[in-house]
């Protein structure tokens, strides 16, 4: 890795960069879990004393240098950018958010991790690689602090190995087993699990191995999450690309509770599920895509009168923003499912050969 990716890597390890000087970008992003966490919190604590909540789940890292800048595809659809709902361009704009808010790392402002990273033990190699002065201008200090992490995931082959039982395969290395096979039909099937119409699984127009996403946006409708602290106000919910953490595009009521299509390599070993954490479980996850409609009495609360309150997380002048038309959405109460229960099993096989780190 070249010197800024190496002082990278020391950066995003490094907890005393934080206000409570225990909380590093590792550790909710730790290596061991493709650069996810470790815990099954909806979402994770943070702040001075590490008991501040925050609002969405904990994306994994993996991959994230090929996320392109947030704009608009040849459909006119919205796709592109960091975080949840794509309001930093770029890798390093990313960083800046953990490193300053009040629910993470709880820096007061750029000075402020500035000064942190000047008692760093690698000090003086920061300021070999970026001049002696650099200290001296601290908004120059902080984005290199951010070019720095930028550069350790982008050079670091352990954030984009291509190392899963799926890559051996796509390289004719290693054969699927019969559900394996299954599944990835079931998982292409426009008609079944459709799941590949977001999470794209076909090599790219250069042959590039995929990612298992398309950047785009989506309402799911997913269940509203009770153990998050803000969802005790009645009145409060996140709108994903039109607030509450981005408001460029609050006018644009119809993107109002969208969030970005996350890639899927790694997905088996994830402990939460969905923006706001409240699926706990793979097979939940599928579960919900697939009977979020026929029954959905399994995911959103009842009314006095057996009545389902659906898409619960999203207010009542925005629920014709959920994705009701594509399959698998596309049934009605008591229909069956797109996908039966041993199909959800066979979808669930194939997931697991997104992980990393197959030996062959």
């Amino acid at each position: 890795m070249s010197a800024a990716a190496r002082l990278g890597e020391k950066i995003f390890k490094d907890p005393s960069l934080s206000a409570s000087g225990k909380m590093s970008c590792a550790s909710c992003h730790d290596p061991s879990a493709a650069y996810a966490q470790t815990n099954n919190l909806a979402v994770q604590l943070g702040g001075p004393n590490l008991d501040q909540q925050g609002l969405r789940a904990v994306p994994s890292l993996r991959y994230l240098h090929l996320t392109p800048a947030f704009g608009k595809n040849a459909e006119g659809d919205f796709v592109g950018g960091f975080t949840h709902d794509g309001r930093a361009d770029t890798l390093a704009k990313q960083a800046e958010a953990p490193l300053l808010a009040a629910n993470e790392m709880a820096n007061t402002d750029r000075a402020d991790v500035v000064a942190k990273l000047q008692r760093a033990a690698y000090a003086a190699e920061f300021k070999a690689v970026f001049g002696n002065q650099i200290f001296s201008q601290t908004d120059a200090a902080f984005e290199r602090i951010l070019f720095a992490l930028q550069q350790y995931q982008k050079e670091d082959p352990d954030f984009h190995p291509y190392d899963s039982k799926f890559d051996y395969f796509m390289a004719g290395k290693a054969k699927f087993s019969d559900a394996e096979l299954r599944g990835l039909a079931l998982f292409n099937n426009p008609q079944k699990g459709n799941c590949a119409a977001c999470h794209v699984s076909a090599r790219g127009s250069d042959g590039s191995l995929p990612v298992f996403t398309d950047y785009t946006y989506d309402n799911l409708g997913v269940p509203r999450n009770l153990k998050l602290a803000a969802n005790a106000d009645a009145n409060f919910y996140d709108l994903g690309l039109c607030g509450p953490n981005r408001q460029d595009l609050a006018a644009n009521t119809a993107l109002c509770g969208k969030f970005k299509v996350p890639t899927l390599r790694n997905v088996a070993t994830r402990k939460v599920f969905f923006h706001n954490g409240v699926i706990t479980s793979l097979r939940d996850a599928v579960n919900f895509y697939v009977t979020r409609d026929t029954n959905p009495e399994n995911w959103f609360p009842l009314m006095a009168d057996g009545s389902v309150i659906k898409f619960n997380d999203v207010p009542a002048l925005y629920a014709a923003n959920v994705n009701t038309s594509e399959v698998p959405y596309n049934r009605k109460r008591g229909m069956a499912p797109a996908l039966s229960p041993q199909e959800v099993d066979d979808v669930l096989v194939f997931l697991a050969t997104l992980n990393d780190g197959y030996k062959p």
